[in-house]
């Protein structure tokens, strides 16, 4: 019988002998998206400008239906040195903020009924379906009649689009609790505004920022359709009049302005997300 001689010092800490010690291989990476890069959110946009920019420059795209950025940014100054940009987005702004305002206190209290009481659910989870499935352009000559052509019906408008993804996101992450939290407040005789302060904010902060990301772009997107509606103001009016008099690159100007306010809006959201749920671990990093 042969007997295997090996050095001692050459042991695991464990004892075991060297056949039975995992071998070890190069380091693998771990699975997931990566570390995260820096300015990443502005990479897509700034390689669509780029795309833009060739192609105006080499003539595929025709100057009269889509004019070169440079002169998008031409007219976009002279815009604001004429104060109407300014004073366009100073009345988007504030629609949007109130409908965004009152469509998210509505939204919360809702989910939070809902996501807290069977009888709740039962009563308000239909009726937000039966929403969610109606587009908020729908809607509109029915709050007309019911609100007139002025900003109540613009700012109503606006909150139906921000209520129903802040209801649904946070409604889901009440639900998705965790049933053993409510057992260990239970246990320690947590009361109900304990309970709530302790397991059910936490627990459904996730999914009310999530909905947040999807609120705040329903309040742009709302806001495009309600601003060219008997408007006599905003953004969406600069270009409806832009429209009229077949000024492309006006109606371009607004249409970056839009797209600047959603990308700005959701980057604060996150930013928000990022602080708030520091705790957890995630392939977002």
């Amino acid at each position: 019988m042969s007997t295997t001689i090996f050095d001692k010092r050459a042991l695991p800490a464990t004892g075991a002998p060297p056949d039975q010690v995992r071998a070890r291989g190069p380091r693998r990476h771990r699975p997931g998206p990566g570390k995260p890069v820096r300015y990443g959110w502005a990479i897509g946009p700034v390689l669509l400008l780029a795309l833009w920019a060739a192609g105006s420059g080499l003539g595929v795209f025709d100057v009269r239906s889509l004019p070169a950025p440079w002169t998008i940014a031409g007219t976009a100054g002279d815009l604001i040195d004429d104060g109407k940009l300014p004073s366009h987005l100073a009345t988007s702004a504030q629609r949007a903020l109130l409908g965004l305002l009152f469509g998210v206190a509505a939204g919360l209290v809702l989910a939070l009924v809902s996501g807290l009481s069977r009888l709740g659910e039962a009563v308000i989870d239909g009726p937000v379906q039966i929403k969610r499935s109606i587009p908020s352009l729908a809607l509109i000559p029915l709050l007309i009649l019911w609100f007139g052509i002025g900003e109540t019906m613009k700012v109503i408008t606006i909150a139906l689009g921000v209520l129903v993804p802040v209801y649904i996101h946070t409604h889901n992450g009440l639900r998705a609790i965790d049933n053993r939290y409510a057992e260990l407040a239970e246990t320690v005789r947590l009361g109900r505004l304990g309970f709530v302060r302790h397991v059910v904010l936490p627990g459904a902060l996730p999914g009310f920022l999530l909905g947040m990301r999807f609120a705040v772009t329903g309040a742009w997107l709302a806001l495009v359709v309600v601003e060219q509606v008997n408007a006599t103001s905003g953004i969406g009016y600069m270009m409806e009049l832009a429209r009229t008099y077949g000024q492309t690159d006006v109606i371009i100007v607004g249409l970056v302005v839009y797209g600047l306010l959603g990308l700005v809006s959701d980057a604060l959201v996150r930013l928000v997300e990022r602080r708030a749920l520091s705790w957890r671990r995630t392939l977002a990093g």
